[in-house]
């Protein structure tokens, strides 16, 4: 069977963030060449004509989607699907809606919201000036952008009145893809749910939580940038993934679990997804993202919590082509 894979294409200037996608297509590649299929790289850029070219000529039986973003822009996520659904070929992961409502983190919490799922409270540019506000941390998030693109330590910032957070805004979009809005910061613990579809459905995978080791107190707890992409940094060498947890989290844990599939079913997601938490200081969890296709680098989290779970490489691939 003929497969074709396809990523955001990636200038030679990019960032870690946008690089790792060249290393999951490589990986994802050679495991579809071991398990019999005869896979073709795509890179995908704005130009969808050469891409509906290509893909034409090829004829592949389905393809396997990678694409994070277009022309460095995560708002172009939902565009590769697009295209494939008007070309009626089938693809990976999940489709075109869910991509774009989880994409688009606002659309994301008011499904959120709407369902009766905890995600912490936001403001946004348009309705800073009438939603109710309370003074307190607030972080400052892109609206389409992930993997921690433009978010740190100052992005976290303490406000007593709704017009200062309008312009910290107003200061912090441009560097934040366009389009941001602020979260309120919940204190506490992080948690990452991936999830693999299986013969029987969704399967949660070990819950993985990210600590913060020898942070100093004053120190805010956030997984940005630094901690994700710079391995020289302070916060990358500080926040390691454990999936150890003492038996008084298993109540935690469980609900967690629930949560994680509570969002699959909302968002109607296929193949594999993640969801992350945090988990303030009374216990409750609060929905931070959901991502609909996460990274499948071999020293991802996804990856991570599938070895956890006793799962080789070729297997997750298996079952999440086995979802299409």
């Amino acid at each position: 069977m003929k497969c074709a894979v396809l990523h955001g294409e990636v200038p030679a200037s990019a960032g870690r963030d946008e690089q790792d996608v060249l290393i999951q297509a490589g990986c994802v590649s050679r495991s579809l060449a071991e398990q019999g299929y005869e896979p073709a790289v795509i890179p995908v850029s704005a130009n969808f004509l050469h891409l509906m070219d290509r893909l034409n000529f090829i004829q592949p039986d389905f393809v396997f989607n990678l694409v994070e973003s277009i022309l460095g822009q995560g708002r172009l996520i939902h565009m590769a699907p697009s295209i494939l659904d008007y070309l009626k070929i089938p693809y990976t992961g999940a489709r075109t809606e869910a991509i774009f409502v989880t994409s688009q983190k606002l659309m994301a919490k008011k499904f959120l919201q709407m369902n009766g799922l905890d995600t912490p409270p936001w403001i946004t540019l348009d309705d800073a000036q009438g939603k109710p506000f309370a003074p307190g941390l607030y972080i400052i998030k892109s609206v389409w952008e992930h993997a921690s693109v433009g978010l740190d330590e100052d992005s976290i910032v303490s406000v007593q009145h709704e017009k200062k957070l309008h312009k910290l805004m107003i200061s912090k979009r441009e560097s934040l893809g366009g389009a941001c809005f602020a979260e309120l910061f919940v204190a506490g613990r992080e948690f990452n749910l991936s999830m693999l579809a299986g013969p029987e459905g969704p399967e949660v995978l070990p819950p993985a939580e990210i600590r913060f080791d020898d942070y100093p107190p004053e120190k805010l707890h956030v997984v940005g940038y630094r901690a994700k992409w710079d391995e020289d940094s302070f916060e990358y060498r500080h926040t390691p993934r454990t999936f150890e947890f003492p038996a008084e989290d298993a109540p935690l844990l469980l609900k967690l679990m629930d949560l994680a599939i509570a969002c699959w079913q909302l968002f109607d997601l296929k193949g594999y997804a993640r969801v992350d938490f945090r988990v303030d200081e009374a216990g409750r969890p609060w929905i931070l993202e959901i991502n609909a296709n996460p990274c499948l680098s071999p020293d991802g989290g996804f990856y991570a919590a599938a070895e956890r779970r006793g799962l080789g490489f070729n297997q997750v691939i298996e079952r999440i082509i086995a979802d299409i």
